[in-house]
């Protein structure tokens, strides 16, 4: 049963590591800095 468990969790994991998003260096500087301006918040970026 253990088994069936851990299984599950790889691949629910696999599915969120292929599912997360993917920013270039542009991108995350632009992020930071708009944050750092107070224009926007980071977590505003994560939806």
């Amino acid at each position: 049963m253990m088994r069936k468990k851990s299984s599950a969790q790889k691949t629910i994991r696999d599915i969120r590591r292929a599912t997360r998003r993917h920013y270039s260096a542009e991108e995350k500087t632009r992020i930071v800095l708009e944050g750092l301006r107070g224009e926007t918040t980071i977590a505003d970026f994560d939806s």
